[in-house]
């Protein structure tokens, strides 16, 4: 009887200690597992939302670099096309001063001819009445000779 009672003994101990550790034990370890459970199912997921965030950054940043691109192509179009302007505009300002500066010149020209052919008229009306003068000069005397020469001089102007 002896194994018996031993073996009842231990029976109602063990029982004991499975009840024990259902009832005190066993919950505290589930729920310290399933918040392992939750915590490793949040950072799996965390990692997912990661990997999903980072395919849409890259999407999204390679349609800013092909809009910066574009941008880039835009505006160096528009540089082109104000350099073609500014040098039409620059073309257009050379030929209104060329045209300025030829105006210039031909009245600076018309002006020195003018004043050549007065400089001239007035050395051949000198030349006219030192010769007329000479010829004179043995003719006429000094005062109506002087008077002729201012006459003279008056028509020719």
């Amino acid at each position: 009887m002896d194994i018996n009672f031993t073996l009842i003994a231990q029976a109602i101990a063990f029982s004991v200690f499975i009840w024990f550790t259902i009832k005190y034990v066993w919950p505290p370890l589930l729920l310290a597992i399933e918040e392992r459970q939750k915590t490793i199912a949040d950072g799996l997921a965390a990692g997912e939302r990661g990997k999903h965030d980072l395919e849409l950054a890259s999407q999204r940043s390679s349609e800013v670099l092909k809009e910066a691109k574009q941008r880039a192509s835009e505006i160096i179009a528009q540089a082109e096309k104000r350099s073609g302007e500014i040098i039409d505009e620059a073309k257009v300002t050379a030929r209104e001063e060329g045209g300025r500066i030829l105006v210039g010149a031909k009245a600076e020209i018309e002006h020195e001819v003018f004043s050549a052919r007065e400089s001239l008229r007035q050395q051949v009306a000198e030349l006219a009445v030192a010769g007329a003068s000479k010829i004179l000069r043995r003719e006429v005397d000094a005062k109506a000779h002087e008077s002729l020469l201012i006459t003279i001089g008056e028509e020719l102007k």
